[in-house]
Parts: C-alpha cells; structure tokens; sequence
C-alpha cells in the first residue's frame, strides 16, 4: 500500500477529459457468481489488467487516462477508493459514477476503502486516521456483537452502503476489497492474526453489508508481502472469501514462494495480485499463471514503470485488456 499527497489541481485536471470515454464493449447483464465463473474459468489461460485510482475523487480515472495514453489501451480493470478525506469522502458520487462508466465501456470494477478508525469521526486524513492503532482492548469491543466501537463500526459501514447499492442497482457486480493488507500494522486494523484478530472483522463486516442485500459484491481478502509469513493466519475462512490477493511492495513482483503460499490459502478461488507499483513481466505473467487479473497502483504506474515496460505489459499476449473481456 502506498499513499501521497493528491495530485496537484493543474496537472489533474488535464486528465479530466479522460472521464468522457465512449462506450467500447458495453457487457451483458453479469451476476456476480457469472463473474466469479468467468474469472475461475480464465485462470490459466489469461490476465486481466488492471489500474487503481486514488485521490482526488474528483478524477477517479486520472491513472487508467494514462494507461491509455502510454499504451492506447485501457485497462481490463478500473480501480477506485471510497476514501477518507473529507473532500474525497464528499465526491464518492463521482466514484461510483466513473464505476459504472468503466462496467459499460467493458471493464470490470475494483473497490478498496481506506477507512478511518471507528474510534474517531467519519472523514480524517491519511497520518492518524486510517494510519493509526488502536488499543488490544478497543479491538476487542469492535469484534464483539452489541459493545459501543461494534455499533460505531457499522455505522460507519452504513455511510458507504448506499454507493454500494447503486452499483446493484446498475447490475454492477464490484470487486471489494475493504480492510486490506490486514498482515500490516500500518493501519488501525492490521497485524491481529488468529481467529479473533482482522478475520473476524472481515466476517462481521461481510456479514453486516450482505445483510444490507449487496449481493452484487465479490469479496475480496487481502494480505500484502511482507517477509513475515503466516499469512493464513489472517483468513477469513472459504465461505468469506471470493477472491484471494496479495500485494506486492517488499519486492518487485510476487515470488515463487509467494505465489504458492497463496494457491495454497485460495484451492480454487480465484487469485489476484490487487495492488503492485511494477507492471507484471513475462516471467510472472507465463510462470505464475493462476493470477486471474493485477492493479498497478495510481502513481507507480509512471513513478516506478518505463513506458517500454507498461506497453510490454499491457501487450503480452495472456494480458486482457478493456473489450477483450467476455462476459456471458
């Protein structure tokens, strides 16, 4: 995970342009067990590209323009954050907007949140609001039915359910991908394995958004690389998790001990590497074939990438771009 100041208002706003793209490959109506189907199905054969998005909120597809400017390709997969900035966290319309603009021009749809603690307000900055740790003692409450932080908690989820069911409603089925890298402690919710720790938390909070009927997401469970290991000490258990991912920031892609230890925790769900600051090379695309789509973060697709080597990416002959996708 890596996270910097918003981009400065010039320089974004000549990629505003980008949010006006016409329609390429519009799919068919998709339920979100077709799509989990397609990605199971592909695994092997192909990879879906892919570009997260992060602040401003008022370009939710700044990064993906630049994809297509290197490459005059747009990625398989747009990402976006429902965020945590105040003024971020006011353009979330934006953000689900430019989501259903992406699933209509034929690219599949990616969410992550950076959330703030529940021990504070609903809108905070980056430094000791999502990057923060709580007591062993508030954790426990939070995990526990009926205790003041477990309500403040679902509140909060209550803030963002409402973006949610629109994309339902625009028969959207969205990769989510809350309380990410849950193996770190760079965030409130991070480094708290076992049973009791950030497992339970994911399930509280697919239990709570499920019964919201948000049917249409695709949860996603998430560790990040580090060399710590132990990574299933953090899984939610198979009837919680969709997809399985890694993030990849201790090195420059996954290891082949990497990706075994996660073909290990998924069996037969589909695996992904969800966030990643190196376009993926040839070596990793042909032997590590089970990854069913990748995310270059926002700023590292041109902050760490030569233009030689995004183009070899997106062009490499198992990489799925926008349009080459087929639903249904």
């Amino acid at each position: 995970m890596r996270f910097r100041s918003p981009v400065a208002g010039a320089a974004a706003a000549l990629l505003a342009a980008a949010l006006l793209v016409p329609a390429a490959q519009a799919f068919p109506a998709t339920t979100k067990q077709q799509l989990l189907d397609h990605l199971r199905a592909t695994a092997g054969t192909g990879v879906i590209s892919g570009q997260h998005n992060k602040e401003p909120a008022s370009l939710p597809s700044q990064y993906t323009a630049q994809v297509h400017a290197i490459t005059g390709q747009y990625p398989g997969l747009w990402g976006g954050d429902l965020m945590f900035r105040a003024p971020d966290v006011a353009d979330r319309q934006r953000v689900i907007d430019q989501a259903k603009t992406e699933w209509a021009n034929g690219s599949l749809v990616a969410l992550t949140w950076h959330v703030c603690t529940p021990t504070g307000p609903s809108t905070c900055e980056f430094d000791g609001g999502v990057k923060t740790r709580i007591s062993d003692e508030q954790f426990g409450q939070l995990v526990t039915e009926g205790t003041g932080l477990n309500q403040a908690w679902k509140r909060r989820l209550d803030e963002v359910v409402p973006y949610l069911r629109q994309l339902k409603d625009a028969g959207v089925p969205a990769l989510f991908r809350p309380l990410h890298e849950m193996n770190e402690s760079w965030n409130w919710w991070g480094n708290r394995p076992g049973p009791d720790g950030g497992a339970k938390l994911y399930r509280i909070t697919r239990d709570y958004l499920s019964g919201k009927g948000l049917d249409n997401l695709i949860w996603v469970w998430n560790v990040q690389d580090n060399p710590n290991g132990g990574w299933a000490d953090y899984y939610p258990g198979d009837a919680y998790a969709d997809v399985v991912s890694l993030d990849v920031w201790y090195k420059d892609r996954p290891n082949a001990g990497d990706y075994q230890q996660m073909l290990g925790i998924a069996g037969q769900k589909p695996l992904a590497v969800a966030e990643m600051g190196k376009i993926p090379d040839a070596g990793m695309l042909t032997g590590q074939p089970r990854w069913s789509y990748f995310m270059v973060w926002s700023e590292q697709l041109r902050g760490n990438n030569s233009n030689a080597e995004i183009q070899a990416g997106y062009f490499h002959p198992r990489v799925l771009n926008q349009g080459e996708i087929q639903l249904g």
